[in-house]
């Protein structure tokens, strides 16, 4: 028995030191495997191999640089070359360029959201095996930061002939204090007929002095050919779109427009009004959508709701502006709805954080958000068709209406 043990004791292998060795064996392929391809890479550019003669080359080396990458075989050292002539921009390495791109981001939407940072050193060990600290978490924020200001400030390119403006009201402390705070945010179709974000700013509240001020904002970087405003009707919005764009149509929006009118409603005759309002912006013009809108007034007050009908009459016609443009483009003009599911998911990410320290912080959440938003396809994706907007139409003679 006792030779037996023995034996067991001698054939025993370390699972441990065989992982580590196996490991190193692994990341040192990797490291010269991307290093090799490195260096063809900066031959190819060059025209030629290092210290090559030959009449076909374009560039020459200038040393090089080292970074760590961090890949699944674990942290390797590249070094990456330099050209003199050309900016050496590899294709090779850039996917994971891109995921510590996308990690830093993780990372700082986890602070801003509320997560402590020693969550968020958990769960970065948790996810990649490296515990991140404080400093490293402290140092993404103030490189976002920067990142986001000048996103929020930069030039706005182009024409931009549908405008989108929402206010969604966030909670942040102040002095003690929960208060109310107002982001005011503006989206656009341009004239290509793609989807931007074209701004955010933090206003007290939605009143005139706060749209005027995010409008000129807008103006100042560049904003122009606005020709329709959609909005719900804000205090102080329609008086500021004049100021400010005074060569835009301002569409109230339906949807907003019908809610407004169902709080002077019954309950029970919600449906049957319902009915009555989508009837008028079902006409085929504009003519036709104002005489139904007569009608429709004429029956709210035979029903004896009098101050549905007054609003009705006093505001319908903000709601019909949509009928000057093409009718291709009426269903996604006539409505705020765009901007709104935006509005939705931006509360919808900022709900776990409660009352905000600041109107900063609240103001970085929610622009990394947008950011977020206008890096997938919802502003790769073609959104309208321009031509019919900018091509004359032409009559039934043939000649430009």
């Amino acid at each position: 028995m006792n030779d037996g043990n023995a034996m067991g004791q001698v054939i025993q292998i370390d699972e441990a030191r065989i992982r580590d060795h196996l490991g190193e064996m692994v990341r040192g392929t990797v490291e010269e495997t991307l290093n090799a391809m490195l260096e063809a890479e900066a031959d190819q550019l060059c025209g030629a191999g290092r210290y090559e003669r030959s009449p076909a080359r374009q560039d020459t080396r200038a040393g090089s640089y080292e970074r760590t990458l961090q890949t699944k075989a674990g942290d390797v050292n590249l070094k990456v070359p330099k050209l003199r002539r050309q900016t050496f921009e590899t294709a090779i390495i850039e996917r994971y360029w891109r995921r510590e791109s996308s990690v830093e981001e993780a990372l700082i939407e986890m602070y801003l959201a509320g997560i402590s940072v020693r969550r968020v050193e958990d769960i970065t060990e948790a996810l990649w095996g490296t515990r991140v600290s404080p400093s490293t978490v402290s140092n993404l924020n103030k490189k976002i930061y920067t990142k986001i200001e000048a996103r929020r400030n930069r030039r706005i390119e182009g024409e931009h002939p549908y405008l989108y403006l929402d206010g969604i009201v966030m909670k942040r402390s102040w002095a003690g204090e929960v208060r109310n705070v107002s982001l005011l945010v503006a989206s656009a179709v341009n004239a290509e007929g793609f989807r931007e974000i074209l701004g955010i700013c933090e206003g007290a509240k939605e009143d005139k002095s706060g749209w005027s001020s995010f409008l000129r904002h807008l103006v100042d970087r560049g904003l122009r050919g606005v020709q329709l405003v959609v909005s719900d009707a804000c205090r102080g919005l329609v008086e500021s779109v004049a100021d400010y764009l005074p060569e835009a149509r301002y569409q109230r929006c339906m949807v907003h427009f019908y809610r407004n009118v169902f709080s002077h409603v019954p309950s029970t005759r919600v449906h049957e009004v319902s009915h009555m309002l989508k009837a008028i912006h079902a006409q085929e013009s504009r003519a036709a959508a104002d005489e139904k809108a007569r009608t429709v007034i004429a029956d709210l007050r035979a029903s004896r709701m009098a101050k549905a009908a007054d609003l009705v009459e006093q505001a319908v016609h903000e709601t019909l502006a949509y009928y000057a443009f093409p009718d291709i483009h009426w269903r996604k003009i006539r409505t705020n709805n765009p901007l709104e599911r935006i509005m939705k998911e931006i509360r919808r990410r900022t709900r776990v954080v409660g009352a905000f320290p600041d109107g900063q912080s609240c103001l970085n959440l929610a622009a990394a958000r947008l950011r977020h938003i206008a890096g997938t396809a919802w502003s790769t994706k073609c959104y309208m068709n321009m031509r019919p907007l900018y091509q004359p139409q032409l009559s039934e003679t043939g000649a430009v209406a």
